[in-house]
């Protein structure tokens, strides 16, 4: 079962869904747009290494925008901090910004119950595109949990601007597969 936009509403005014800030206008019939915060992280190496810490480049978003460049893969975030400990939330990038031939949070659309704070967005552009600190980028839907809720603990609580993977904590004393 998805909330519909009055249901959206009303679970943020009785505090079962939680968005900071909130503005009703950006309630959708089903969905909540969220929009693109002021900072983007780009990994520097020119290998990402999946069994270690990789460094960043912190890159702002000023009145003018950041031009995106294809083949880099930059780490946005919500302006919004979004959660629910009794919804499963899901984020989508906005089909107006598809159209623009950018691609949003294609491999992690899925937030888990209990996770609260802003949502790092993975953004790949097919071609050089202008963004713009503020922009509707995605929209968030909330679905109704069946069965017991094992609320989230995990390394991304409370997030606040975009967070680099930290996929490598999973492979601690793990030996990578000679190829």
């Amino acid at each position: 079962m998805i909330l519909t936009g009055p249901e959206i509403n009303s679970a943020v005014a009785d505090g079962r869904v939680r968005i900071v800030p909130f503005a009703p206008d950006q309630t959708n019939p089903n969905s909540y747009n969220i929009r693109l915060g002021p900072t983007l992280l780009t990994y520097t190496s020119e290998v990402i290494d999946s069994h270690r810490a990789n460094p960043t480049r912190s890159v702002p978003i000023d009145k003018a925008g950041y031009v995106l460049q294809p083949g880099e893969l930059y780490l946005g975030h919500t302006v919004e901090e979004v959660g629910s400990d009794l919804f499963v939330p899901l984020l989508f990038g906005r089909s107006s910004v598809g159209r623009l031939g950018l691609f949003v949070e294609i491999t992690a659309p899925i937030g888990d119950i209990g996770f609260h704070g802003q949502w790092t967005l993975m953004l790949s552009p097919v071609r050089p595109l202008r963004v713009y600190a503020g922009m509707k980028i995605g929209q968030v839907m909330f679905f109704a949990a069946t069965g017991a809720v094992a609320p989230y603990h995990g390394k991304y609580q409370g997030a606040a601007g975009p967070q680099p993977s930290q996929y490598w904590r999973d492979t601690a004393g793990v030996e990578a597969v000679p190829s």
